[in-house]
């Protein structure tokens, strides 16, 4: 009787963990394709910092800025494939999330030690960065297609892209937002495309200049210090790798790191088509008197550029999502098993909503008391 009992209990428990399981953002949709792998990696990696590349470029110069472009492409290629393999390197076990590889590397605690707070300070700071760039560009258009109107405040337009997200926000897991990913996915190929096209028909200054912008030594290595950053800007994604694998089924006879592979592959082809004729035929155009962003110093045709924005404004609302599921799964995570809140669509919309809110109101907040302080 008492071993029947504790199997009794033991299948409570289990179907206990498996409703929370069924529940939380990562592991509650197993049914992705691999074309789902792939635009949700090109939304993920393919961000606004490839309309930087040009002026990255400017300050590396030819040798060494093609150099970093192509092997960059290539390390970060390579170390996603390792994630990829990872995914399941313990048998009979799925690493689902980031921390999981963390705590099998390195243990339980010292993994959520060490990972955490890192993968919590990228995506957090990206969806920051995306926040403040959707509504600059939002603004940008505005500008461009309506320059007799009285100017609105970027914190205005920031909370307006942040209304978008108050009802995106509360779509349960990474398979509701693929139709989103796809989007955004597509939108990263079309205004890249636009940024290097428009500017061949601009056609090469008749005044370009391929020499370094600084002029002392110190100005060299700062600018070329700064240009490895936006260079690594451009090639984001890793961290979300793992959680977007775990949405596609594994079986022995088909491991989901086949098929996440594949989807990788297209992705990594998408990413070269976007980042290297925007880099190199940017910087081969403008030379050192690009903008830090190519749109910028496109300024017309007006209507293009508009569009242009625009379809940064619909890429970073996808690339927004992308990087905040991981970051509801541990917000809810940590309510549902370790605070014992039950999992309800109701504790979903507090906590998501907090997370988005929270944002544009502290970049108000800064932004206001900085204008009063120049005051």
């Amino acid at each position: 009787m008492g071993n029947n009992n504790e199997m009794s209990a033991s299948e409570v428990a289990a179907a206990k963990q498996k409703n929370v399981d069924d529940w939380l953002p990562i592991t509650s949709s197993r049914n992705a394709k691999w074309w789902y792998s792939a635009f949700h990696n090109v939304t993920a990696m393919v961000g606004a910092g490839v309309l930087s590349l040009p002026y990255a470029m400017s300050n590396l110069g030819w040798g060494p800025g093609v150099t970093i472009m192509v092997m960059s492409w290539l390390i970060t290629m390579y170390t996603l494939w390792q994630m990829v393999e990872m995914h399941e390197i313990v048998p009979g076990k799925r690493l689902d999330r980031y921390h999981e590889l963390g705590q099998h590397a390195f243990g339980e605690k010292l993994g959520l030690w060490i990972v955490v707070p890192q993968q919590l300070i990228v995506e957090v700071g990206v969806d920051i960065v995306y926040m403040v760039t959707g509504g600059a560009s939002l603004k940008k258009v505005h500008q461009l297609l309506c320059s007799d109107c009285k100017e609105i405040r970027t914190t205005f337009w920031i909370m307006i892209f942040a209304s978008i997200h108050f009802v995106i926000s509360h779509l349960p897991n990474f398979n509701s937002i693929s139709i989103i990913s796809l989007a955004a996915a597509v939108m990263s190929l079309t205004y890249s495309t636009i940024a290097w096209t428009a500017s061949v028909h601009k056609g090469v200054h008749p005044d370009v200049d391929y020499t370094p912008r600084a002029s002392t030594d110190a100005g060299k290595v700062f600018n070329f210090l700064n240009a490895l950053g936006d260079v690594a800007f451009a090639y984001a994604g890793h961290n979300v790798v793992l959680e977007i694998q775990a949405t596609i089924p594994s079986t022995p006879e088909m491991p989901s790191k086949i098929p996440m592979w594949r989807g990788v592959v297209v992705a990594y082809i998408v990413v070269a088509i976007c980042y290297f004729p925007v880099a190199f035929l940017g910087y081969y155009i403008f030379g050192n008197s690009v903008d830090d962003n190519i749109l910028i110093t496109l300024e017309k045709p007006v209507w293009l550029i508009a569009m242009a924005n625009m379809f940064v404004v619909i890429h970073v609302i996808g690339s927004y999502q992308i990087f905040a599921m991981p970051v509801f799964d541990m917000m809810e995570t940590v309510l549902v098993k370790k605070m014992n809140f039950d999992p309800s669509f109701k504790l979903r919309f507090i906590t998501r909503s907090l997370y988005v809110g929270k944002k544009p109101l502290l970049i108000f907040i800064h932004v206001t008391s900085s204008s009063y302080s120049i005051h």
